[in-house]
């Protein structure tokens, strides 16, 4: 064919105007055209007869969409995507009605099945008898601009949102969320490092089944294994096209998530200090993942990686604060605690000391003005020094229980001169001194291979007098287990101070159970009472510091045994020494009673006169405690 007007027409329009298309110029009443011409131009060309099959393509469209002429002479081209099949019905009869159309943002599928976003122009030319003999279109690839904008925006969007979140799961949600969106997948998670289980846990998982994505956040896996474990230790990016075929797949997290994933891309997640995590997308929805998806995520995981870490700092900074406010309260508590116990009775025995003194001065007795004068002066003493503890206690952190040692021995020798140089009798403060040392610490002792059920059968049947006077219901269930090896009166203290911790947290017309069974790990002594249970707070302290688990202010000593009976509470500090120097383990399950969340309320004590549980069954479903005591095999 040689070259006729409307081919020069077109020419000359895309010399002088490079922003307008070919198709626009094709408006003379002649087909003959050299489609040769069409080679030079740089967007994908199309030459399509009135049928829609092909009948020209130039080189550019082959390169960009996949397709040859071989592969498609007398066909239509198979690219509409089924989202735009509307919108392509109305471009071609918008085309049929006036003859051409201009800038049509639309989208339009790759030979490989990738979603192409694409700037559509198209014209009617036609025969010299004025008949249409076709159509030319024009597909320019504006994919790799739209892709520029959105990533921009998106990375404006995060780098808004990275100084208005604190909250780091509230920031890893919009992240992900982000992500999805830009770049088209069933999922974004943000994988993170548990340094001290060295184990990958999903502290967001955004998925297209939001079923799964929550389950996701329970899964946690091995650091060596995945493809978050060979990208994490290699530090490069990794794109896996089909997860059936590749040896880096770890198939037991889609086991436990319910989740099928088809094809992931994973980037590192790390700051200049070390690396954190690994930031994964799964499931492309239209075609694979590719360089770009790899550039983009990782220029994410770039701007995100070091506000994750600070983000973490500030939630680990916001625990240690709250666990600081706990430990401060604790100490208030330590502080009042201390204060009944020992403040208490000194100033018992300094009034009844004045009260001897008055009835003596009564008498003809002579000398008792010398002997009063002294206990008095060393009462006193006494009273100094448990306000000095209460200072020390403010300004200073020191373990509790070492430093009520060191009172109770000053007190201990004091009290000794005093009873010795009064009455001559050192027997008697031996005697308060191997007291004292059965309340605050056993005693090396030759430990003995005992049959639990018998030894906790016993003491209960012992004990079983002392608070005949509640109505608690204890039921035992003993299994017949391997000896446990410990000496036996360590083994009676701890039975002791469960049993009474249980009774005493129990109201009356409450339930207490006792259970001897063969763990998996060794014999359990578990008890179960169904009573005021303990807060959350308390929880987190009652055993690494002398801390009672009632409330310090509301304290009381009452008789053993009796509910809130108050007390010392040295039972379960005790507990946990023992637990140190004879290596068994224990374990607290506890739920405050739903009716006395706010502090103000009490438990009167008594089922029936309680205004919220109205019989034993409402009792046992309100709250408790689990105590459990696993003693090691002898084996192990």
């Amino acid at each position: 064919m040689g070259q006729t007007k409307s081919s020069m027409a077109f020419f000359y329009f895309m010399e002088t105007d490079p922003q307008r298309h070919l198709v626009s110029a094709i408006d003379c009443p002649t087909a003959q055209f050299d489609y040769r011409l069409l080679d030079f131009l740089p967007y994908p060309a199309a030459v399509l007869n009135m049928d829609y099959t092909v009948s020209y393509l130039n080189p550019a469209f082959v390169k960009v969409f996949g397709w040859t002429l071989e592969d498609l002479e007398g066909k239509e081209i198979p690219f509409v995507p089924e989202m735009v099949q509307e919108q392509s019905v109305w471009e071609m009869q918008q085309l049929l009605d006036v003859d051409q159309i201009h800038n049509i943002e639309t989208q339009r599928l790759n030979r490989d099945g990738r979603l192409l976003d694409v700037v559509l122009d198209g014209a009617i030319f036609y025969e010299e008898d004025n008949t249409p003999a076709g159509q030319l279109i024009t597909l320019r690839d504006v994919s790799r601009e739209k892709r520029a904008a959105r990533t921009q925006h998106t990375l404006f969007r995060i780098s808004q949102q990275l100084h208005q979140i604190q909250g780091l799961d509230e920031l890893l949600e919009c992240i992900t969320k982000e992500i999805r969106v830009i770049l088209n997948v069933g999922g974004a998670m943000v994988i993170l490092l548990d340094e001290d289980h060295q184990e990958f846990f999903f502290r967001v998982a955004t998925l297209d089944n939001m079923n799964s994505g929550q389950k996701m956040k329970e899964v946690r896996f091995p650091a060596d294994k995945g493809v978050a474990g060979h990208v994490y230790r290699t530090g490069q990016p990794l794109i896996v096209s089909d997860t059936s075929q590749s040896p880096h797949f770890f198939k037991k997290v889609d086991l436990d998530a319910e989740y099928h994933t088809r094809n992931m891309l994973d980037v590192p997640l790390e700051t200049q200090a070390h690396r954190i995590g690994v930031l994964c997308v799964v499931n492309k929805k239209d075609g694979v993942f590719d360089q770009e998806d790899v550039d983009f995520l990782s220029t994410i995981a770039a701007t995100i990686a070091l506000p994750i870490e600070n983000a973490r700092i500030h939630e680990e900074l916001k625990h240690s604060y709250q666990e600081v406010q706990s430990l401060n309260h604790a100490k208030d508590q330590v502080i009042h605690h201390l204060s009944h116990e020992l403040k208490t009775p000194v100033s018992v025995v300094a009034a009844s000391l004045s009260l001897l003194e008055k009835r003596l001065s009564a008498t003809e007795a002579q000398g008792y003005q010398r002997v009063l004068e002294r206990a008095q002066r060393n009462l006193q003493r006494i009273l100094d020094m448990q306000y000095e503890i209460e200072d020390i206690l403010r300004d200073k952190e020191y373990v509790t229980h070492h430093l009520l040692s060191m009172l109770l021995d000053a007190c201990v020798d004091e009290l000794e001169v005093l009873v010795a140089d009064e009455f001559g009798e050192w027997n008697v403060m031996q005697r308060i001194r191997r007291r004292i040392e059965d309340l605050f610490g056993p005693q090396d002792a030759i430990s003995q291979r005992i049959p639990l059920a018998p030894f906790v059968q016993k003491h209960l049947d012992a004990l079983r007098p002392r608070f005949a006077h509640r109505t608690c219901q204890i039921t035992f269930s003993g299994e017949t287990t391997s000896p446990v090896l410990i000496p036996p009166d360590v083994l009676s203290k701890i039975v002791e101070g469960l049993i009474r911790n249980a009774v005493e947290n129990t109201p009356d017309g409450g339930q207490i159970d006792v259970m001897i069974r063969a763990g998996a790990e060794g014999v359990e002594f578990e008890i179960q009472d169904f009573g005021v249970g303990i807060t959350p707070e308390n929880q987190r302290l009652i055993f690494e510091n002398y801390f009672p688990s009632y409330d310090a202010m509301q304290y009381s000593s009452r008789n053993p045994f009796d509910f809130n009976a108050g007390g010392k509470g040295f039972d379960l500090l005790r507990l946990k020494i023992f637990s140190e120097r004879y290596h068994f383990k224990l374990q607290m399950r506890s739920q405050r009673c739903k009716f006395l969340l706010h502090p103000d309320t009490i438990c009167p004590g008594k089922v029936e006169q309680c205004a919220f549980c109205h019989s034993p069954e409402d009792c046992m479903r309100s709250g408790g405690t689990t105590m459990i005591v696993q003693f090691q095999s002898e084996n192990r």
